[in-house]
């Protein structure tokens, strides 16, 4: 099992920059495919960037494509994700998942989640 701690959410004005954390522990964080998530209000969970277990492969939403960089530290077992650019749309909870059996893009293929920390973007 794997656990998972987000930081670096708050509030940032249209235009701005935010840059979150994901640490992880419990299990050798290289064997684990990792993902950025985000929830807005009323909406579905959606995935934001994902990278493989290496960092190689990456993945973006095209909502994000541009402004947004997944990345990761294997030696420092953390995952980012550098927001820049940031919108009113981009507000939501966002979520950093793991799964150790595949690099999915789907909420539903990550197995472990964590607590998620609040983006808040004002116009």
């Amino acid at each position: 099992q794997v656990q998972l701690v987000e930081s670096g959410g708050g509030l940032v004005t249209a235009g701005g920059s935010l840059r979150l954390s994901c640490a992880a522990s419990g299990r050798t964080f290289s064997n684990y495919a990792m993902g950025w998530f985000r929830q807005g209000p009323g909406k579905e969970r959606e995935p934001v960037a994902t990278i493989s277990w290496s960092g190689v492969s990456t993945y973006y939403a095209d909502s994000v494509k541009g402004r947004f960089t997944i990345s990761r530290d294997n030696a420092k077992n953390t995952v980012y994700l550098q927001m820049n650019s940031l919108r009113p749309g981009d507000t939501a909870v966002y979520y950093c998942a793991a799964d150790a059996q595949q690099w999915g893009q789907a909420p539903y293929e990550y197995e472990y989640w964590g607590q998620g920390t609040q983006v808040t973007v004002s116009s």
